[in-house]
Order: structure tokens, then C-alpha cells, then sequence
């Protein structure tokens, strides 16, 4: 698909709202690997909204996993705007043509985002006091460590002055995560978060990795296995000794109760959910059902960074630092010092 040619026809105006679509070609600095394929690129999309004087912007992080693929996104995209998106005068509007025309999460966030921030730049109201959150304040953020080879480790903490952020993630898979980690934490003094990216199969191989664990130094790991083993993660949570939190296994619903007997916490991703307030829904569930709730982020600009910040403040755990790991970030939206963010 050619993209530009696509986005020149998705822009439209109408006599109170303009609405417009652009692609961001972002570079990473490092390969990113998960349990889902590997990259050096990522292409999301900025959704702005005006009337001329005020403006709003919102991203979209397209999920591939999820079969968020960009020419999906942009066909809904134009479906909104046939459907009367640029006539919505209302947040209230704007989320039952929503809920009519239903789009993929990332695009969702993108559209409520930037409908929201219109709204506020025009009332001159905070985004978090709309959203009933409190004040955002610094955050300091986990950073996750690419993925290499563990005896590479040392050099790489030091070229990239890792040493600087509160908590290090590390991607902790069945052939390379053991010895990854184990050089990870002999090199380092920060506690870990380890991000599983449902690439164990086997749980017991897991609880036997687990069981090898520094308890004091290992925080909790993140989705350790495939969503699909609900079994599995109940019986686990009895057994691990360290913390089990979702990741995969929440998107813009869940089943709290089931969340409960599985895991220890949730991780909350707003691309994931679709929007600031379902995103205030699912942190209200998750207070709920007693389950420690983190604020997490996909591979996105710090556009989607300053959003989650606005509800930060609300959340146990801290992990937004996917905009650091761009080779050219686009709109210093945030910044990070001494593994400190703060929103500019």
C-alpha cells in the first residue's frame, strides 16, 4: 500500500472539525525481540483533530500480535470518517460512533486521545482532572535491557549508562533467559522485572527457573506463559516464589475474578486498552480485585508516553520507557534523566 497516497485521502474537514492521519516511520535503536518476531522498525500513525484555533494529538501503536496490521487501521480509520467523525460535538458522540464502527485498540486510543486533549486544550482543563486522576508527578521508569548475549552484558550496561534507572527489565525466554538473567543481576545492583513474553511452554521448567531466583532482586515476572493456560497460571501463583503479573492476557477487557486466581497483577497498556477511560476502568477492577496494577507501554513515541503519565500517578509500577529506545524520537513530550521522567 502506498501510504502517503492513502493518508492524503483520509484527511477531512468539515465546518468545525478538521481530522487528519499521518504515518511515523520510527527506527529503534536496538533489534526489539519478543516471543512475536524481531524488528529494527515500527510504523504508528498520529491522529490529530482541530478546529483551527485548538488542537489535539493522539497515537496509535499498531499491535501485530492482535492483527493490528496498518492497512487495517487505515481502512477503519476512513470507515470513522464516513460514519460522521468529523460531525462528532461531543466526547459522548464521539464514543458511540465508537462503539458503532468499532476500531482496533491502538486506533481507538489514538481517536478518544486526541478528541480528549482537544477537549481539554479548549476548556483549559488538565487531562489528568478530567480524567479524575491525581497531579502526574515525576516516575522513575523501568528500562528494558536489549536483548544479547549474556556475555555482552557488562559492556552494554556500560555504554549505555543502564545503571541510571531504578529497575531493569530483561527478556527471559527458556533457551537464553537463565543465563541472561544470571549475568544481569552479577553485573548490576538494580532489581530486575522479567518479561516472559509467553514464550514458556513448560511450568514446570518455569517454576524450576523461577525457584533459582534472587527473591530480593527479581520483582515479578511479566506473562511468563501463553495467555491460553489458565490452568496453568493457577496452580503457578500458589507456587512461585515471585510475582506473576499479566500482560498478554489484558487488552481492552478482562476477567478480573480469573486475573485474581492467576496472577499477582495486571499491566495496563493504554494502546492495549483502547483508551484513557477504559484504562481508568481497568486500574479501578484491577484496585478491586486486589491485584497490583503496573503502566506499561508498547514500542511508541513519547507522545504515548506523556498519556500514560497523565495517570501514572495512580499506578503501583512504573514502565514507560519504550520511547527511550527510538533512534530519533519525534516530539520530546517527556524526559528521562537519571531514569527519572518528567513531562515537559
Amino acid at each position: 500500500m502506498q501510504f502517503k497516497a492513502c493518508l492524503t485521502l483520509l484527511t477531512s474537514r468539515s465546518y468545525m472539525l478538521t481530522w487528519h492521519i499521518e504515518a511515523l516511520h520510527l527506527t529503534l535503536k536496538h533489534t526489539f525481540v519478543t516471543a512475536h518476531g524481531a524488528s529494527t522498525e515500527k510504523l504508528n500513525f498520529l491522529v490529530q483533530v482541530s478546529d483551527g484555533t485548538y488542537s489535539g494529538f493522539g497515537e496509535a501503536a499498531p499491535s501485530l500480535r492482535t492483527g493490528e496490521t496498518p492497512e487495517l487501521l487505515l481502512q477503519q480509520y476512513k470507515v470513522l470518517l464516513v460514519a460522521g467523525l468529523p460531525q462528532v460535538q461531543s466526547m459522548e458522540e464521539l464514543l458511540q460512533l465508537l462503539v458503532q464502527h468499532p476500531p482496533v485498540n491502538s486506533l481507538r486510543f489514538a481517536v478518544e486521545a486526541a478528541y480528549l486533549h482537544y477537549f481539554c486544550q479548549h476548556k483549559g482543563i488538565p487531562v489528568h482532572q478530567l480524567l479524575g486522576q491525581p497531579v502526574p508527578q515525576p516516575q522513575a521508569t523501568c528500562f528494558s535491557v536489549p536483548v544479547t548475549e549474556p556475555g555482552e552484558v557488562q559492556e552494554l550496561i556500560t555504554r549505555q549508562d543502564l545503571d541510571r534507572f531504578h529497575y531493569l527489565k530483561v527478556k527471559a525466554n527458556p533457551e537464553q533467559g537463565p543465563d541472561l538473567v544470571k549475568e544481569v543481576l552479577r553485573v548490576t545492583s538494580q532489581p530486575l522485572v522479567l518479561d516472559g513474553n509467553e514464550s514458556w511452554q513448560d511450568p514446570g521448567e518455569l517454576l524450576g527457573f523461577l525457584h533459582t531466583l534472587d527473591r530480593e532482586r527479581v520483582l515479578f515476572m511479566e506473562q511468563p506463559l501463553p495467555a491460553s493456560k489458565v490452568a496453568a497460571y493457577a496452580h503457578m501463583k500458589g507456587e512461585s516464589p515471585i510475582a506473576l503479573v499479566a500482560d498478554e492476557s489484558v487488552t481492552d477487557t478482562a476477567d478480573f475474578e480469573l486475573m485474581r486466581s492467576q496472577f499477582h497483577g495486571v499491566n495496563i497498556k493504554l494502546m492495549r486498552a483502547g483508551g484513557y477511560l477504559n484504562g481508568v476502568r481497568l486500574l479501578k477492577e484491577a484496585r478491586k480485585h486486589g491485584l497490583k496494577a503496573v503502566i506499561g507501554c508498547t514500542a511508541e513515541t513519547s507522545l504515548g508516553a506523556w498519556c500514560s503519565m497523565q495517570l501514572s500517578s495512580a499506578f503501583d509500577f512504573v514502565d514507560l520507557g519504550g520511547f527511550l529506545h527510538l533512534a530519533e524520537e519525534p516530539f520530546a513530550l517527556v524526559r528521562e534523566q537519571e531514569g527519572v521522567l518528567y513531562l515537559k
